[in-house]
């Protein structure tokens, strides 16, 4: 009896998974792909075909321009924050490892990554208040005077950075520290042997050994802050929860031109040009992440 194929039963498990996955991952990115190059104001059956005519049009918006240069700049500043605070953090809490209390600084670093977007978002619009936060009595404490944070174009931005990194920081720090509870303890009594300090065996010893576990979590990092949408439109909302446009991002005008302007195809063709950041950025880190391994 001719036996069957190893590879079968495999594959057969597996067609499951990749079928769920094709529907709910494939199919959209194609279908925004297809709606890109169309004309659609979501209640007509009517799609015009405009070619690439949606992609010239978001290089004169000055509202798309601005959301690109927003969400660029907040996804840099929360990876240039996540990265060395986080590392800082799991380095801190794994040297600590055994002691009292250990756990609950993991909880207590790692809760505000599992706390909800808008509820988290919402503490830190009261944080921020001009007239009732919390933040502006405590410089005022030092003599510097009160700020507009959420009204000012500058320091809006600001905010989000804060609030987007505390949330990210938690979740880099759980990851740096699987990757140093890996790190061979051999190896740090080598380097001691060697006469090196404690800094030292970790600055030549441990990070070059978690350069790939940096590499996942600045990918996962910049990923996530490039497709913000919830603390932009909490901390930019009036009373009357109205976005307002200090603090315009990429994902929040993509929802306002399909939603509330009815253009369908120039939301679609912004989520395009999004996914091309994305895989060039990640692109990039990789490249970046090889070329210094290699050195």
């Amino acid at each position: 009896m001719r036996s069957k194929p190893k590879w079968l039963f495999p594959v057969l498990a597996l067609l499951p998974v990749l079928g769920l996955y094709a529907c709910l991952r494939i199919y959209p990115i194609a279908e925004t792909l297809r709606l890109s190059l169309f004309k659609w104001n979501i209640i007509s059956r009517r799609k015009p075909f405009v070619g690439l005519d949606n992609f010239v049009e978001l290089m004169s918006d000055p509202l798309f321009l601005e959301a690109i240069f927003n969400t660029t700049v907040v996804a840099f500043g929360v990876l240039l924050i996540t990265i060395p605070v986080g590392l800082a953090l799991a380095a801190l809490i794994n040297s600590r490892q055994g002691l009292r209390r250990s756990g609950f600084y993991e909880t207590s670093i790692f809760l505000p990554h599992v706390v909800s977007l808008v509820p988290a978002a919402m503490a830190w619009k009261w944080i921020f208040d001009a007239r009732l936060g919390p933040l502006n009595a405590f410089i005022g404490w030092f003599g510097i005077p009160a700020q507009s944070w959420l009204f000012d174009p500058v320091l809006s931005v600001v905010c989000l950075i804060v609030l987007c990194s505390w949330q990210a920081i938690g979740y880099a720090v759980l990851i740096f520290l699987v990757g140093l509870k890996n790190v061979p303890e051999a190896l740090y009594e080598a380097a001691r042997l060697d006469g090196a300090s404690s800094f030292q065996a970790f600055r030549y010893v441990a990070i070059p050994l978690l350069k790939p576990v940096m590499l996942y979590v600045s990918v996962i990092t910049l990923i996530s802050s490039y497709n913000i949408y919830a603390q932009a439109f909490v901390l930019a909302s009036d009373v009357q929860g109205a976005p307002g446009h200090l603090v315009r991002v990429l994902v929040l005008d993509m929802l306002e031109n399909s939603f509330r302007n009815y253009r369908v195809g120039y939301a679609a063709a912004e989520a395009v040009v999004l996914l091309v950041i994305v895989l060039v950025l990640t692109g990039a880190q990789f490249r970046l992440f090889r070329d210094r391994s290699r050195a």
